[in-house]
């Protein structure tokens, strides 16, 4: 029976060249878009309309009455069915219905969707017997267990990328575009029906930097908030609430997988068009110089660098261990990350140069040191505490970059060091003992705990070249008379580890930062 029904034999086809791909099922399947189409297809199959009334029936219209109870447990069947129900990315009963489609693949509840309607007489009278798959027993049975071979397929989909389900099976290119806080994006919008279009992407602005907005591309969502009925000024709004955090951006592309025209944007394009006549698609981001840092508003700068990787070096994180890690991480033979590099005023923040997806950001207090490779110019890598909220049991990890110049390498090595030195709050003398030094990388671990204050300052100073002048400093005041240094008031060293406590001997003595050369 089942042979004498075009869809059911249709769709018969579609499961097994789904199945042939192996593996989950994605968004990227050639064959998703035409079973999902064959699906619709047989939900609405001999689906009747109402003799009257301006409402025109569609299989979601059963599909939100069904009863899901199971003793007032959430089964994936009423959570696929609540989600679409309450999603705000589609209007109408097709976008629903068909977001619902897809929640039930990826949550295995389809099949006992329709099991669930054949058990439900009063839903059951929407479709006809005579002309319909579900309304016929004898082509429901063959359609049951199509859905069973569904059910055992795994499917990993974009669910989050539903915006244009009203209007298309066609899923948009969809991409996610992460950007740090700054005073101004430099995206121009303009709102058409209900969407969120990027009309320009202004010079020299984050944006622009950024390398992923395009104009043409839609906003879809700014961190999870959707825009997919937006009213005039929403996006504003939104971005004035989420100030000084960091920005998560959803962006539907106008370019398809095929390098055409996304075909549902055509009409939106087309208004668009009409209200600002000099608009024109972008194709691709404008780019600057390789290897050039690029200037932002606020003094921000970004690098254009090759991440190479990590290694562990230990519990000692100075600069000596730069000698080896450097090589460690080199012979691994990783493929290298273009990364944006971005040295802020309060931490290094690294971003996938493809997606602005952020890969790491470490606050300067917890990078330990900072330096080139000696065998080339333009390597440069750091170490960060791995638990720098626990000092004593943190251990150290070394990342490696590789810059385009050795100028743009020793450009960002003293950005760091001075910024570094900015960010470390003076220590309390109790807390910087020989255990605590160690612990915070700052002493290598062979230094004995009773040294001479000279060894173990010096020692000390590892973390960073730019304490020796602060020692002079501290030297001076502890040569000068009792008389005097009472009669200035005492003026704390910025920048620089003013002090330390150390025990030995006769028991505690205040030390300068550094020893003397």
């Amino acid at each position: 029976m089942a042979g004498k029904e075009p869809l059911l034999s249709a769709l018969k086809g579609g499961v097994l060249r789904l199945r042939e791909g192996g593996g989950p099922c994605t968004d990227a399947s050639p064959h998703l878009a035409s079973l999902c189409q064959l699906l619709e297809s047989i939900l609405r199959k001999g689906l009747r309309q109402p003799a009257w009334g301006f409402r025109r029936r569609d299989y979601w219209h059963w599909l939100e009455q069904l009863p899901t109870g199971d003793g007032g447990r959430p089964t994936p069947l009423s959570i696929s069915i609540q989600k679409a129900g309450s999603c705000e990315k589609v209007r109408t009963a097709q976008g629903r219905g068909r977001y619902f489609l897809r929640l039930a693949l990826q949550g295995k509840a389809l099949a006992g969707a329709v099991r669930q309607l054949a058990r439900t007489p009063r839903l059951l009278e929407f479709y006809d017997p005579a002309s319909s798959i579900l309304g016929n027993e004898d082509l429901l049975e063959p359609f049951l267990s199509l859905l069973l071979v569904l059910t055992e397929m795994d499917f990993s989909l974009d669910l989050q990328n539903c915006s244009f389900l009203d209007e298309s099976w066609l899923l948009p290119v969809c991409i996610t575009y992460e950007t740090v806080p700054c005073r101004a994006l430099g995206m121009v919008l303009r709102y058409v029906e209900s969407r969120v279009f990027v009309t320009e992407v202004l010079p020299e602005s984050q944006a622009e930097v950024d390398e992923v907005v395009l104009a043409g591309d839609v906003l879809d969502e700014i961190n999870g908030c959707s825009l997919r009925n937006a009213y005039s000024g929403q996006a504003r709004a939104v971005l004035q609430k989420l100030k000084g955090q960091p920005l998560s951006f959803r962006l539907l592309r106008w370019r398809w997988h095929d390098g055409g025209v996304y075909e549902p944007l055509l009409p939106y394009l087309k208004l668009l068009k009409e209200k600002e006549p000099r608009f024109q698609l972008q194709h691709e981001p404008r780019r600057r110089a390789k290897g050039d840092p690029r200037r932002l508003q606020g003094g921000r700068l970004l690098y254009n660098l090759r991440y190479l990787g990590r290694t562990g070096v230990g519990k000692y994180g100075g600069k000596e261990v730069l000698d080896w890690a450097i090589p460690a991480v080199l012979e691994r033979c990783s493929a290298a990350q273009e990364v944006l590099f971005d040295v802020k005023e309060a931490e290094v923040f690294v971003q996938e140069k493809a997606s602005s997806k952020l890969l790491c950001r470490y606050p300067y207090p917890t990078i330990s040191c900072v330096g080139r490779c000696r065998d080339s110019s333009n390597l440069f890598a750091f170490c960060v505490a791995t638990s720098p909220e626990s000092p004593d049991r943190s251990t150290f990890d070394c990342l490696v970059f590789a810059s385009s110049s050795e100028q743009e390498c020793e450009e960002i090595i003293r950005r760091i060091d001075v910024a570094r030195a900015a960010s470390l709050p003076p220590p309390q003398p109790k807390e910087m003992g020989h255990e605590n030094l160690t612990a915070l990388g700052w002493l290598p671990p062979s230094a004995p705990p009773h040294a001479d204050p000279p060894a173990l300052l010096a020692a000390a100073a590892v973390i960073s070249p730019d304490l020796g002048s602060s020692h002079r400093n501290c030297r001076a005041a502890a040569t000068r008379p009792r008389a005097e240094e009472q009669a200035r008031p005492a003026t704390p060293l910025q920048n620089t580890l003013p002090c330390i406590c150390w025990k030995g001997g006769g028991g505690k003595k205040k030390l300068p930062s550094r020893a003397g050369a």
